[in-house]
């Protein structure tokens, strides 16, 4: 039976990372939303001051997958949360158990870290995803709609 690791990425593993990524967005329909570089990821995850973390998942030292995830806050519970950006495992890996294995890392880096939460996004239309992440426990919020400032509007309204 083949052995699921999981480890902390290294800037070595910035071009696997952004491949995982390309990956991720055309499984999403959004392949050429990706404007990210090896050096973007090198210093945006990497760097001394970066505040997101990474995760590769393996089987048999071969890498499989991997998460990206960064620490938010809850003015309400005065605690830190753990925000999933992004979780992918090969489609040819899938159905063995890694993302479970991966999201239960993360949850007891959570609880071990004091977050009062552990929050993620999903595609409205990944039905699979979302019967899996409800079969563990997760709850939509219906109630909350995000809003995203990015590109040229963010400049705009930022120079205004």
């Amino acid at each position: 039976m083949s052995k699921i690791q999981i480890r902390e990425a290294t800037v070595e593993d910035s071009s696997l990372i952004l491949n995982f990524v390309k990956e991720l967005a055309k499984f999403e329909r959004a392949a050429s939303e990706v404007s990210t570089t090896v050096e973007d990821i090198q210093r945006s995850i990497f760097s001394a001051n970066s505040t997101v973390h990474a995760l590769i998942c393996s089987i048999n030292n071969k890498p499989i997958g991997f998460v990206v995830y960064f620490y938010n806050y809850s003015t309400w519970l005065g605690k830190n949360g753990l925000f999933l950006e992004d979780i992918y495992i090969t489609p040819k890996y899938r159905g063995r158990g890694a993302g479970k294995i991966l999201l239960k890392h993360l949850a007891k880096i959570a609880v071990s870290k004091g977050c009062g939460r552990f929050e993620l996004s999903v595609l409205d239309w990944n039905k699979p995803a979302i019967k899996f992440y409800e079969s563990i426990g997760a709850k939509p919020l219906s109630e909350w709609i995000v809003y995203r400032l990015n590109g040229e509007a963010l400049r705009d309204f930022a120079n205004e």
